[in-house]
């Protein structure tokens, strides 16, 4: 007896084995995710482990903050935005644990779904999400919210939009983003995006600076606010997320006030008068010697340090690539040759502050200064030995000035400067070829008296090598449209870096910043090896790899000269009235971000 099966059957036995295998292997929502291995939360948690559940609601806090603004809108390039805009009134669809190196946790959204080579990303709503006007919070906005910040305005989001290769709503409640790049990262930098309410863009420009707020749905909402003075926050008693676990202890406050004044001596002045009520001294000479008022004497106000894990970050004097005068390494390198970091240290902080070593110093993520690359960092590496500046594989380390002459370290610049094409003349002038002077500005914005003092003793410091440099105080405004256009030859500089390096690497370090405005690349570099790290942090398929990948970044960075880096606090200083109380335990990014105001609360 012969069975008769079409001819198409083991076509169709395929087909249905691959879909029953697709649907088995379909990922589970999961409240949370990690960067890499699990999150340290269960489902069923209550708090996060540095805020204090109990804490009462109620009082205010009022920051000092030196400037202007002129824009409620923080999402674009144009104007100065007012501070706290997006942390206070706008929610993302997962919220950070700070205890965790990069963890996420369900906020707008109630769970995450991906696969494990993490392809795409499900996110799922919360039932009861509520825009601070009482409207849903729909996947439509999400979507609307996820293509506008990835194709307009502020650059930083630009990047892992053209990541995104199709868009789903899979749902009432949710919505699935395809990726058409390896990145590892995508879920949790979607998971990140603020969510904003389309209908109150409808018929408007949104990359306009405007004093209308963006409706959101966080915990406070714009009270009061005067363009350029200050901008006052209301905690909103009907916030929809003040009952999830997530938020639980944190948002205490009823009110966030920041008040703008003209520089920061002004802001300690108010301080010391009692109108500030939170203080941050970034001087630790100052911290022992300013700090004899009469409030300090009585107890009313407290000097707190905070202890901290994160990186160092980089802060100094950036060069401006794209100027001819610094495209030559060699001539940057001559420049932090006759920076005297002793010198300055001693005269500016008593020598307190140590120096930055390299971008992602103070942490397990670093190079070692001084050392040559090995193992799995050498091998990343030598693929672009040839476009490495010198000391990348065979080892760099900053330069140390024997004393306050620097004698030794300004010869090494000036056989450096010889060798670049610059020779003095007989006017005792540094010239190139043509004639032309070696001089340059370094602009400053007003009340930068700390860098105007730096800049000074660094300007005197090049003088014997025959250069001269000047210093532009300009107001933020135009400090602002400057930096964003790169319209400058040197400038302070600061980038603070996690423990979770990311696509917001690109934004930093990305060589379409050289010529895209509003990127944070002012040195203006463009580093193939830079480029090739940074995707390597990004497939990363575990910790150990993730880590190679960014010592070699911060190898390529160090050693590119870009920056005359000058100190980090290794401890963070606080001055703040006695009724302003934190949580004992510190989360492993001390200060940073998410601890103030976050998990402050106001007690008599």
């Amino acid at each position: 007896m012969s069975r008769h099966f079409p001819a198409n059957l083991g076509a169709l036995l395929v087909a249905l084995a691959l879909a029953l295998t697709a649907t088995n292997l379909r990922a589970e929502p999961k409240h949370a995710i990690a960067m890499y291995g699990e999150p340290a939360l269960p489902p069923d948690f209550v708090s996060l482990p540095q805020v204090n559940p109990d804490a009462p609601k109620g009082g205010r806090i009022v920051f000092g903050e030196a400037g202007s603004f002129d824009t409620l809108n923080p999402f674009i390039t144009g104007g100065q935005p007012a501070a706290g805009i997006s942390a206070y009134t706008v929610e993302t669809l997962m919220g950070r644990s700070y205890d965790e190196p990069f963890t996420l946790y369900g906020l707008l959204a109630e769970s995450i779904s991906t696969d494990e080579a993490r392809t795409y990303a499900e996110f799922t709503l919360r039932e009861g999400a509520r825009f601070s006007d009482g409207s849903p919070v729909t996947v439509e906005d999400v979507i609307w919210s996820m293509e506008t910040l990835g194709t307009v305005g502020n650059p930083r989001y630009h990047a892992a939009w053209k990541k995104v290769g199709s868009v789903e709503k899979t749902g009432e409640r949710s919505v699935k983003f395809t990726f058409n790049t390896e990145d590892r990262e995508l879920p949790l930098i979607l998971g990140l995006r603020p969510i904003l309410k389309q209908a109150q863009w409808q018929g408007k420009d949104f990359e306009a600076t405007s004093l209308e707020a963006p409706i959101g749905s966080g915990p406070y909402v714009v009270d009061q606010m005067e363009p350029g003075v200050f901008i006052s926050y209301r905690r909103n008693p009907d916030w929809w997320g003040k009952d999830l676990a997530l938020n639980r202890g944190q948002w205490n406050l009823d009110e966030i006030r920041t008040d703008y004044f003209a520089n920061p001596q002004a802001i300690f002045e108010a301080f010391k008068a009692g109108a500030i009520t939170s203080y941050r001294e970034g001087n630790a000479a100052k911290w022992l010697s300013n700090y004899d008022f009469p409030a300090i004497a009585s107890g009313d106000v407290i000097k707190s340090e905070i202890a901290h894990g994160r990186p160092s970050g980089i802060e100094g004097l950036v060069f401006n690539t794209r100027r001819p005068l610094f495209a030559d390494w060699r001539v940057r390198e001559a420049l932090i040759l006759a920076f005297n970091f002793e010198f300055i240290n001693q005269t500016i902080t008593g020598g307190t502050q140590p120096r930055i070593a390299s971008y992602f110093g103070n942490s397990f993520l670093a190079m070692e200064p001084g050392q040559p690359a090995e193992g799995r960092v050498k091998e990343l590496l030598e693929p672009f030995a040839a476009d490495l500046l010198p000391g990348a594989l065979e080892g760099y380390a900053l330069p140390v000035a024997e004393d306050q002459t620097n004698r030794k370290n300004i010869r090494k610049a000036a056989a450096l400067l010889e060798e670049a094409g610059w020779t003095v003349a007989e006017d005792g002038v540094l010239r190139d070829a043509a004639g032309a002077p070696f001089a340059f500005d370094i602009i400053l914005t007003t009340g930068q008296d700390e860098m105007a003092s730096i800049a000074a003793i660094f300007i005197e410091a090049l003088k014997p090598l025959g250069i001269s440099a000047t210093v532009t105080m300009l107001d933020s405004a135009q400090m602002k449209e400057r930096t964003t256009n790169y319209d400058f030859d040197m400038t302070h500089y600061i980038r603070s870096l996690s423990l979770s390096p990311g696509n917001e690497q690109t934004l930093y370090w990305g060589s379409a910043g050289v010529t895209e405005p509003g990127t944070r690349n002012w040195m203006g570099m463009a580093s193939p090896a830079a480029e090739a790290m940074i995707a390597g942090m990004l497939k990363a398929p575990d910790t150990t790899e993730f880590a190679a990948a960014t010592q070699a970044l911060d190898r390529v960075l160090t050693t590119g000269r870009y920056v005359i880096p000058i100190w980090y606090s290794d401890v963070s200083r606080i001055a703040h009235r006695k009724e302003l109380r934190f949580p004992e335990r510190i989360p492993l990014y001390g200060d940073w971000i998410g601890f103030q105001p976050d998990t402050w609360w106001y007690q008599d």
